[in-house]
C-alpha cells in the first residue's frame, strides 16, 4: 500500500525566500539551503523550516536535524552549527506564516469532486440563486429562495435551508444544516455542524413544558470558522450573532440569543447558555461551561473547566468552579492543598489525646 500525501508539495524556498515570506533575519548567509516543509524540532529533517519559542524546549533544539529555525535575538547562539538560525521577534508567528505560504490547500476544506460544479446527483431549488463558481457536492440540498455567494462550496450531503443567505468564498462542509441564518464572506463550516435549529425554550409548569418560539436567526459574520459537530441555536427574540473572524473549535455548543464578539477563540467542548454576551478578543478554554445572561467584556480570559456563573470585566482572566479572577482562584487552591495536607497530623493528634486538637 502506498503512503498518500494528501497536500501538493510545495515549491522549495531558498533562504532569502523564506525571509521575505517571514521577515526574519538570517544569521548568516546560505545559498544551498532548500526549504519544502515545517515541522517540530524533534521531527524536522534537512529541508525542514523549525522554531524554538521558549527555552524549556532547548534540549530539542540541541539535537534537532531542521535546515533552519526561528529563534528570538537572545537565542541565536544556542542554534547548532548544523542549523541556520532565522532571528525574529515571534518565531512561532514566522513559522507559521511559513507554513501557510507553503500549504495554502491546508487553510480551508477543499471540494471532493469537482471544483465549480453542481452535481447532478445534488438538489438545488429552481428559486435558489448561486453565483459562478459555486461547487454543489452529490446529494447536498439547496433550498427555496437560497442565496449563495461565488466560490463557495456546499459540500455532500450539505442542506442549505429556504432562504439561508451564504456570502463568497466560505465552505459547507459535509453533512452541515444551516437554516435560518446568514453566513457571510470566508465561512468555514466543518462537518456535522447544525446551525440555524431552534434553541432550547420552555416556560416550565406543572402540567407540561410551554414550548416558546424561536423566530430570530443565525448571523455569522465574515471568516467566521466553527469546528466539527458543533451546534449554533437560532434566536428566539434576538439573532445569535457570531462576530468577524471568531474560530469555535470543535464540539461546542452555542445557545440561543448569544452574542459573540469578533476575534474570539473558543477550544472545543464549550458549553455557551442563552442569551449570554461575549466581547472583542475574548479567549475560552475547553469544556468552559457559561450561564446563561451572563455578560463577558473585552479580551477577557477563561481557564478550561472552569464553570461562569457571573459577569467578567474586560480585560480579566478568571477561572475555577466556580470561575472567579485568577488570582484568587489560585489563592484559594493553595489554601485547599494546605488543609489536605493538614488533615493527616490533625487526625493524629486527636487519636493520641482524645480532643478535637
Amino acid at each position: 500500500m502506498t503512503e498518500p500525501r494528501f497536500f501538493p508539495e510545495p515549491v522549495p524556498l531558498s533562504v532569502a525566500e523564506v525571509a521575505e515570506v517571514t521577515g526574519a533575519v538570517p544569521a548568516s548567509s546560505r545559498e544551498d539551503i532548500r526549504i519544502t516543509g515545517v515541522a517540530s524540532l524533534e521531527r524536522a529533517g534537512a529541508a525542514d523550516a523549525s522554531y524554538l519559542e521558549s527555552r524549556r524546549h532547548r534540549a530539542l533544539l540541541n539535537d534537532t536535524q531542521a535546515a533552519v529555525c526561528f529563534v528570538k535575538a537572545g537565542d541565536a547562539s544556542l542554534v547548532p552549527a548544523t542549523t541556520l538560525a532565522l532571528v525574529v521577534a515571534e518565531p512561532h508567528r514566522a513559522f507559521t506564516q511559513l507554513a501557510r505560504h507553503l500549504f495554502p490547500s491546508a487553510l480551508r476544506p477543499r471540494p471532493i469532486g469537482v471544483a465549480g460544479e453542481v452535481s447532478d446527483k445534488a438538489h438545488v431549488d429552481p428559486s435558489a440563486r448561486l453565483e459562478d463558481g459555486v461547487t454543489v457536492e452529490p446529494f447536498a440540498l439547496v433550498g427555496a429562495g437560497a442565496e449563495v455567494g461565488a466560490g463557495t462550496i456546499i459540500g455532500p450531503g450539505a442542506v442549505v435551508g429556504p432562504g439561508v443567505r451564504i456570502g463568497r468564498n466560505a465552505v459547507v462542509s459535509a453533512g452541515v444544516t444551516v437554516t435560518h441564518a446568514l453566513l457571510g464572506d470566508r465561512v468555514v463550516i466543518h462537518p456535522g455542524v447544525r446551525i440555524g435549529q431552534d434553541g432550547f425554550g420552555f416556560v416550565p409548569g406543572a402540567r407540561g413544558h410551554l414550548k416558546i418560539p424561536q423566530t430570530g436567526r443565525v448571523v455569522l459574520q465574515d471568516d467566521v470558522e466553527i469546528g466539527a459537530n458543533s451546534t449554533v441555536d437560532r434566536g428566539s427574540n434576538r439573532d445569535t450573532v457570531i462576530g468577524e473572524g471568531t474560530k469555535v473549535d470543535n464540539l461546542v455548543q452555542i445557545g440561543h440569543n448569544v452574542v459573540i464578539g469578533r476575534h474570539c477563540l473558543i477550544a472545543g467542548n464549550v458549553g455557551i447558555a442563552g442569551s449570554v454576551t461575549i466581547g472583542d478578543l475574548v479567549m475560552i478554554g475547553g469544556g468552559v461551561g457559561i450561564k446563561d445572561n451572563v455578560s463577558i467584556g473585552n479580551g477577557a480570559r477563561i481557564a478550561g473547566a472552569s464553570a461562569v456563573g457571573s459577569d467578567i470585566p474586560a480585560g480579566e482572566t478568571w477561572g475555577g468552579y466556580p470561575a472567579m479572577p485568577v488570582m484568587e482562584w489560585q489563592q484559594e487552591r493553595k489554601a485547599f492543598y494546605r488543609l489536605v495536607r493538614a488533615l493527616p497530623s490533625m487526625a493524629g493528634k486527636k487519636s493520641e489525646d482524645g480532643s478535637d486538637g
